[in-house]
């Protein structure tokens, strides 16, 4: 008998998430990455399939200020990517934690997303 890995188990809760939620154009999906070196955030919308506003702290960097997957940089994310989304006039959102634990990093993105000014 196998066990999974923590991968698969992320896999796994995620499309049980994605059941419940969808992105819509008038209420797009805002979706996290965790990567071991970075942290990534795209706001979806489901019914083109098309992303509509994304940041990283991989983009932030190229900007100047170094950030890492660290709680500072997953709040730098959700900043930038709620100033992205306000500049395409987009302030409702659904909050896609794409099978991580709402806690830590995923959390510090969400609520800089909030501090931009979206709503979730």
């Amino acid at each position: 008998m196998s066990t999974m890995t923590k991968n698969e188990a992320r896999q796994r809760r995620k499309i049980r998430i994605r059941k419940k939620i969808s992105g819509t154009a008038d209420r797009p999906r805002l979706v996290v990455f965790r990567s071991n070196l970075h942290m990534y955030a795209q706001v979806v919308d489901d019914v083109t399939g098309s992303t509509l506003a994304a940041a990283s702290t991989l983009t932030l960097s190229r900007q100047g200020e170094k950030f890492g997957c660290n709680k500072a940089g997953a709040e730098a994310v959700g900043k930038e990517i709620a100033r992205l989304a306000k500049e395409k006039n987009i302030d409702k959102v659904v909050f896609d934690r794409n099978g991580y634990l709402y806690h830590g990093k995923i959390k510090a993105v969400a609520d800089g997303a909030r501090e931009g000014g979206l709503e979730f």
